[in-house]
């Protein structure tokens, strides 16, 4: 299979405003394609399925059909039809196009992306990826935001920060997202052509630009002003946001795709950008990234994982899915085009990652999050768990909540939750499950109806406790009056209550009141 040739990118300069207002205009946007196109057509699209899209528009020159076609469908227009849609000498002068006689074409994938307001709308921009005659990615490929990059800006603690950093950027859509409450951006990447495309995203969408930095990991921002190091010298980054190269890839380092192929063995790249990032964190900050890691036979992946953590710093690690080494190889073999090439070279390539997964004793890879927040303490808090559940997004305000829960728990013993009030979640709602027409029921169950969509069974006393909890009463208050209503032994109810009180706080069922 041929290597496609990645074109000429377009540089900003005065007919960028100009572009951006046209693509307004035409409601070149989320919400404008899906009426457009309809919903079927358009979720095709996201899928990298182009036809139903190019069914919807074929005949249509109307300006948003035809900035469809140009710059999502990657079909030529006629230079005529181009001139309606949008400022064309501006575009072409600027490289957002180029000329084939009577017909223009674009250079770029220019896809609407929501923003973070209900009325805000964004543009990225990206190579051109899964659409006929794109042929195999050339190394240096961008790609734009895909359901990676979705999560990840779904999961960010969105709070305002003095400095960000999107390590990785790509396409530029984390620090397209970090513009909006972060004062500065760094935005770094090995690959000069992703931070050309960063910049373009930004100054498409209308953002600040970011200081753009190309280099590995933190080799970009290693010098002593980005560390906090000297006199007058900043205190670290307040978040730092990463979609990085994590896949697990064959030891033919360096012969990857540059978005997804690290060049370290097995999960090294995920394990030192972790380690790392300690040291460009400032106090409180919080780092923020996608990650894969291996599942090694004789290891808990737990451990192995948690062992990752920088000390002095807290860490909720969540795995979401584990795929076995056929599931992943096939995955990214797909990914990267090989199944529509030369069967014997996707056999070849096949058998290279199995071989690779058998000499490093990998028997599955696991996918998820990994949050790790600056808290300076000698006792951090670090929770791995498996959690292939269903979750409501966005979740960076679950994300800070956790956080927040884990500092009042730190150095809080059975009898210190006690004294404390809480009040039950807003969103927590009880079930009670037993057979129909019985007496009582069989249990009790709380269900978080936002975030994580936790549920808990509980016992008598536990839910009776829940149910009572709105802040007025310390918990020990509202245990006594239980045991009088049970004619339990109060004493016996205390002692026993840190097994249950404790994970309800930290899952966040119940909410301390102060």
């Amino acid at each position: 299979m041929s290597i496609a040739p990645l074109p000429a990118l377009p540089v900003t300069g005065p007919g960028t405003p100009r572009l951006r207002e046209a693509l307004w205009a035409a409601s070149f946007t989320p919400d404008g394609l899906r009426a457009l196109l309809g919903e079927p057509a358009h979720d095709a699209l996201t899928r990298g399925e182009p036809v139903p899209a190019l069914r919807a528009v074929r005949g249509d020159d109307g300006p948003l059909a035809v900035l469809a076609r140009l710059f999502l469908l990657r079909q030529p227009v006629a230079y005529g039809a181009a001139r309606g849609a949008l400022p064309l000498d501006a575009a072409l002068g600027e490289g957002w196009l180029e000329r084939d006689g009577d017909e223009v074409r674009a250079t770029v994938d220019v896809r609407p992306y929501a923003g973070e307001a209900p009325d805000q709308d964004w543009w990225i921009v990206s190579d051109a990826r899964g659409l006929p005659g794109a042929g195999e990615p050339a190394r240096d490929v961008v790609l734009g935001a895909g359901g990676a990059s979705t999560t990840l800006a779904q999961l960010t603690v969105r709070r305002p920060v003095a400095r960000a950093l999107d390590l990785g950027t790509g396409c530029g859509v984390q620090a397209l997202h970090a513009s909006r409450h972060a004062a500065r951006v760094t935005a770094t990447d090995v690959n000069a052509r992703a931070l050309r495309m960063a910049a373009l995203t930004l100054a498409l969408s209308g953002a600040p630009a970011a200081d753009l930095r190309q280099g590995s990991l933190f080799e970009p921002v290693a010098d002593k002003a980005d560390k906090g190091e000297g006199e007058g010298a900043d205190e670290g980054f307040g978040l730092i946001v990463s979609n990085p190269p994590f896949v697990i890839s064959p030891s033919d380092r360096g012969a990857g795709l540059t978005y997804r192929d690290g060049g370290l063995a097995g999960d090294e790249l995920c394990r030192t950008l972790v380690r790392q990032s300690a040291a460009h964190l400032a106090d409180g900050g919080h780092c923020q990234l996608l990650a894969n890691w291996q599942h090694i036979e004789g290891e808990d992946w737990r451990e192995r994982v948690a062992a990752w953590v920088p000390p002095g710093c807290d860490a909720w690690i969540v795995q979401r899915e584990i795929q076995d080494v056929t599931r992943y190889a096939e995955l990214w073999l797909r990914d990267a085009g090989l199944h529509r090439g030369d069967p014997a070279a996707y056999d070849a390539a096949y058998e290279a990652w199995l071989a690779d997964f058998a000499a490093a004793r990998t028997e599955a890879v696991g996918l998820g999050w990994i949050t790790l927040r600056a808290s300076r303490t000698d006792h951090p808090s670090v929770v791995v768990e498996d959690w292939p559940h269903a979750v409501e997004q966005p979740l960076g305000d679950t994300v800070a909540a956790h956080f927040a829960r884990r500092d009042f728990l730190r150095g809080r013993d059975d009898g210190a939750l006690l004294r404390a009030r809480y009040v039950l979640a807003e969103d927590v709602v009880q079930e009670q499950i037993g057979s129909p027409g019985a007496e009582d029921p069989e249990h009790v169950v709380l269900r978080q109806r936002h975030g994580m969509l936790r549920a808990r069974a509980m016992d008598t006393v536990s839910a009776g406790f829940a149910g009572s909890c709105d802040g007025t009463l310390v918990a020990g208050a509202i245990l006594d009056a239980i045991a009088s209503l049970l004619d339990e032994d109060a004493v016996a109810l205390r002692d026993r209550a840190g097994e249950w009180l404790r994970p309800l706080v930290e899952q966040g069922f119940l909410l301390p009141e102060e």
